[in-house]
């Protein structure tokens, strides 16, 4: 590596280890990790676009009686990444970021309290079969694997894209085989694991040396793998992808590598999906839907309509 991408990469190890020691999960839920930044903390927008954000009557009537005479329901997050999906703000507790702010105004449509209860990625949508939560949260992708046990409430459209060192081919992966005999780094218990290990064996079939894939648990720990040569290329959301590489030295967007419908997650069967449905689409009306997007710098991934269970795309 060259001198500038050394110190970068040093400066990102060195805040992602004092993070991972200083900033556990207040429920053991994961870490607080550093996303991007050289070593700064990354810069996350906190202006409020909820607060205002009214009841809606018609909305909140489709929720169960037991639901709306309680007022409440369980949310799990997880807050392991890196923004827009959600992440610390610097004082180490306060969460913020697009589903965040998501979660938050489809609550007050409904008139709910979300108890927001902080969690691991690869652990909430089992948890949410179980019944310990009511509903979760976590970029989660719509995929015909997940909907056999998950129902889902659409809110944005993300997908999966790639990211590579500056100096680094390739210049677009629009097929896995390009990426036979590299090192691949990506998020644990993810779609993108999922995609990478479900397709591994083309490389073989292709007569090519199969690409390797490292999972991380937290987004600090991924990058660095990056920067420092351990890992070729990051696969990752779109979203997600776009937002780091903004603020990391020496780093670039690779391309989109496929689209997929995002949402909140309910288990299989669940009576409050009508009404988050709803709750969604008024956000949409109101203006608020829009605001969150712009604040996010996501306006790419609006949808048209909020969806219960939509086709899954990947």
């Amino acid at each position: 590596m060259t001198p500038r991408r050394i110190r970068a990469a040093a400066l990102l190890a060195a805040a992602a280890l004092a993070l991972t020691a200083a900033c556990a999960a207040p429920d053991g839920g994961g870490t607080r990790s550093a996303a991007a930044g050289g070593g700064t903390e990354p810069k996350i927008p906190t202006t409020d676009v909820v607060t205002g954000v009214k009841k809606d009557p018609a909305a909140a009537g489709l929720l169960p009686a037991e639901v709306r005479k309680r007022g409440t329901l369980t949310l799990a997050a997880s807050v392991g990444g890196s923004p827009p999906g959600a992440a610390y703000l610097p004082d180490g507790k306060t969460v913020a970021g697009q589903d965040i702010d998501f979660a938050d105004a489809v609550g007050k449509v409904l008139g709910l309290r979300l108890k927001r209860e902080v969690a691991s990625f690869e652990a909430i949508l089992p948890a949410l079969g179980s019944g310990k939560y009511d509903l979760g949260t976590g970029n989660f992708g719509v995929t015909r694997e997940r909907r056999k046990t998950i129902d889902f409430v659409t809110y944005i459209n993300d997908g999966q894209g790639f990211a590579v060192r500056d100096d680094s081919p390739p210049k677009k992966v629009t097929d896995l085989t390009q990426l036979c005999g590299k090192t691949v780094a990506t998020s644990a218990g993810t779609t993108f694991e999922a995609t990478l290990e479900r397709h591994r064996s083309r490389c073989a079939a292709a007569g090519k040396k199969p690409y390797e894939v490292k999972t991380y648990a937290e987004q600090g720990a991924l990058w660095i793998s990056l920067q420092q040569g351990r890992s070729d290329v990051v696969m990752s959301t779109i979203n997600g992808l776009r937002y780091a590489v903004r603020q990391q030295e020496g780093l670039r967007f690779l391309n989109e590598y496929q689209r997929l419908d995002v949402g909140f997650a309910f288990k299989k069967g669940s009576d409050l999906t009508p009404a988050f449905r709803a709750a969604v689409n008024r956000l949409k009306k109101d203006g608020t839907y829009d605001r969150i997007l712009k604040k996010w710098g996501t306006e790419g991934s609006a949808i048209d309509a909020s969806r219960i269970n939509p086709p899954a795309q990947g």
